[in-house]
């Protein structure tokens, strides 16, 4: 009787005490218990997402001041959403092998046919069209340069509305303030979560250069080996021939004063130095080696008299580096500058000649913004002419892909196009003239650039798409320097920008970049050698908020020192703004997202899910970021748009939020309809419900677009 008195006072006393057992002991037991099941190889979802949060209740009153701001960054991402092209379906890329064993003979025989539409140039924009017919209707329709430039000036006068901006400002500070304290209380949860994962770390993730320029995608001592190297074997290959005299590589460095083993880093002087900053024309100085144009035609040029053969050879090398790393891609920049037709066969037959492909590289178009020096030089007559050279080759191929069937196979291989050059030069954005009237030496207006490029661009994938080809994203250079109406006009037409720090300066357009998710591929290195110091650098801001930031090298040539630097650039960002493994995992994974990679690819890097919002699209063995963080930065988001949509109509904000998934083609028409969400009628709050019901939806869907998952051609 005694034992058995005992045993049962025993059991009421730990009963007693576990009513009094810490609930956070509790839920650390339970992660624990997660963490070994996925240890072990279970995927139980359940408790892999539990943390502790910092929760703020909602406002009891909502100002009349407020409200109407919400509603004003409503209408932004409504104008956003009416320029974007969003793409229908997903077309895999063909692989190394497929293209390796390339020949352009056999290819002409598998070419889709032609097409019986045509096209028409028409005010700067060609527009397609069923028959020649003067009267028939265009088919791709797009909104026109009088209708950009007026919402331009709407949302860059919004960019300047005082309350706006305070209640920017405030939400970007709340934001950066809830990203501390989840460190703060749940740093060990995400630590531990990592570690549960076997194999996988920061090496062994998929980071993607997004951006970097193929001139100098190789570091110096690379390109010096190179040029050693080909002194040494072919010193008598003639490599240029001005004016009917040969000149041999040997009789060239002779002329320079130069012999092999005189050649160091330090002769080359292609490092960009303290002299560089705020001094464009000096950086673009550093392309020379030793300082000679001469030698930068011969080894790092397409079109030269050994058409391009050595920048091929040091590219495959490049190449070779990239593959042997494995889980580092790059998508390099290649130019179009459109001072001639012949450009874009010139450098298909190039790459395509060369055999310049490799799964872990996409190439990019870039174009510089340089019409005064081709005005100036005679090459061209207005603006009309450049935008002619750089797409009128794409719609003839595209419509018949047997009249070009190299520049066919090169386009398959391309994701998108850049806009680059000096931002900081002064320009007047109020002069809209038309293309053909633009003919003065002036380069005309960043926003113009950047209307005429987006404006071509969206026909032009409207008819690939049709057709079942590969379409492109508009990925400018933006924010680096200049005027913030460069952001604005991004904001507008781009689905993702180079650069970005100047959004640091306008509350409203950083705001909105972080409701949009639009992403941002900062060169934090390059910044430092040009227009900002590392330590003013707004990157780890912007990341703490939320926003969709990844990291790049721009200029590896001119700006990195070892043979990795992707891992360089993200080693020291790790080191000068303490960037935990966590970090650094979810940067890489951003990278992906923002990348042109084909979908199979990122279904191999990210997960089979990786389309799906929060937890249920991260594979952690892959990703190696843990479900809290997913979970954490879905949940400040949602919160972000419960509160704006808050403010104003649902249905309005509804339409205008198809996805924030980076990468992920939507449609907010076909959505609504498949959730049969009727917003034509009820109150604000059955809106406001719908809308909830509509971002769940869209969170929790089972399968993605069957297009997207069979990746075949129409």
């Amino acid at each position: 009787r005694r034992a058995r008195s005992s045993v049962l006072e025993m059991r009421r006393q730990r009963s007693v005490a576990s009513l009094f057992i810490d609930y956070n002991q509790q839920g650390v037991d339970e992660r624990s218990h997660t963490l070994s099941r996925t240890h072990l190889g279970y995927t139980a979802s359940s408790g892999s997402d539990i943390f502790q949060r910092v929760h703020i209740s909602e406002p009891t009153h909502r100002s009349e001041e407020t409200t109407k701001c919400c509603q004003k960054l409503i209408e932004a991402v409504r104008l956003r959403e009416k320029y974007i092209f969003h793409p229908k379906y997903c077309h895999p890329i063909e692989s190394i092998h497929e293209i390796s064993n390339l020949d352009v003979e056999v290819e002409k025989k598998k070419l889709p046919p032609k097409s019986t539409k045509v096209f028409r140039l028409d005010r700067g924009v060609f527009k397609v069209y069923e028959t020649e017919a003067k009267d028939d209707e265009e088919l791709y329709p797009v909104e026109s340069a009088e209708n950009f430039f007026r919402d331009l000036t709407a949302l860059m006068a919004l960019t300047s509305d005082g309350p706006t901006k305070s209640l920017s400002f405030n939400r970007i500070r709340i934001l950066e303030a809830r990203f501390h304290l989840h460190i703060l209380l749940n740093e060990a949860v995400e630590i531990n979560a990592a570690k549960a994962v076997a194999h996988r770390d920061f090496y062994n993730i998929r980071k993607v250069d997004n951006h970097v320029h193929h001139t100098a995608c190789m570091n110096q001592k690379h390109l010096l080996r190179f040029i050693k190297y080909k002194l040494k074997t072919e010193p008598n290959t003639e490599v240029l021939g001005k004016d009917g005299v040969p000149c041999t590589l040997k009789q060239l460095f002779d002329d320079l004063n130069l012999q092999p083993y005189d050649l160091s880093i330090d002769i080359l002087d292609m490092h960009a130095h303290q002299a560089t900053f705020h001094r464009f024309d000096k950086f673009n100085q550093k392309y020379n080696p030793v300082g000679s144009s001469v030698l930068r035609s011969v080894f790092l040029k397409t079109d030269n008299h050994l058409k391009g053969r050595f920048l091929a050879e040091i590219t495959r090398e490049v190449f070779s580096d990239l593959e042997a790393q494995r889980y580092q891609h790059a998508e390099y920049r290649l130019s179009i500058y459109g001072r001639n037709a012949s450009e874009w066969t010139k450098l298909a037959k190039w790459v395509v000649g060369n055999k310049l492909c490799s799964p872990n590289v996409q190439w990019m178009i870039q174009i510089p913004r340089l019409y005064e020096i081709y005005f100036a030089n005679k090459m061209i007559s207005s603006f009309q002419d450049m935008i002619t050279f750089i797409f009128k080759p794409l719609f003839e191929v595209t419509l018949d892909p047997s009249i070009n069937p190299t520049l066919h196979i090169f386009l398959k291989q391309v994701c998108g196009f850049d806009s680059v050059d000096d931002e900081s030069l002064p320009e007047n954005p109020n002069v809209h003239l038309s293309p053909k009237d633009w003919n003065h030496p002036l380069n005309p207006p960043y926003s113009v650039w950047l209307y005429y490029i987006y404006a071509n661009l969206f026909v032009l994938n409207k008819l690939r798409e049709e057709r079942g080809f590969n379409t492109f994203a508009l990925r400018p250079h933006a924010g680096e320097a200049g005027s913030i109406e460069h952001l604005g006009a991004t904001f507008l037409l781009a689905q993702s920008i180079n650069h970005g720090v100047l959004l640091k300066k306008s509350p409203v357009l950083q705001y909105l970049h972080y409701v949009c998710q639009i992403g941002l591929s900062i060169s934090p290195l390059s910044n430092n050698i040009l227009f900002i110091e590392h330590d003013k650098n707004p990157f780890p801001a912007f990341f703490a908020q939320g926003l969709n930031v990844t990291l790049s090298t721009d200029d590896p040539l001119m700006i990195h020192y070892t043979n990795n630097p992707l891992i360089e650039e993200y080693a020291i960002a790790a080191q000068v703004w303490k960037l935990s493994s966590i970090d650094m995992s979810e940067i890489a994974r951003n990278s992906v997202y923002q990348s042109g990679f084909d979908w199979r690819k990122k279904e191999q890097w990210l997960g089979m899910k990786h389309t799906r919002k929060n937890i249920a699209g991260n594979h952690v063995r892959k990703t190696n970021l843990p479900d809290v963080r997913v979970k954490f930065r879905t949940e400040l988001h949602d919160e972000e748009l419960r509160f704006v949509s808050g403010c104003g109509t649902a249905a309005m904000f509804m339409d205008s939020l198809p996805s924030f998934s980076p990468g992920v083609p939507s449609d907010s028409k076909s959505l609504c309809a498949d959730t049969h969400v009727d917003q034509s009628s009820g109150s604000a709050e059955d809106k406001h419900a719908a809308y909830v019901e509509l971002m769940n939806a869209s969170r929790h869907a089972e399968e993605v677009p069957e297009a997207c998952i069979s990746g075949t051609d129409q």
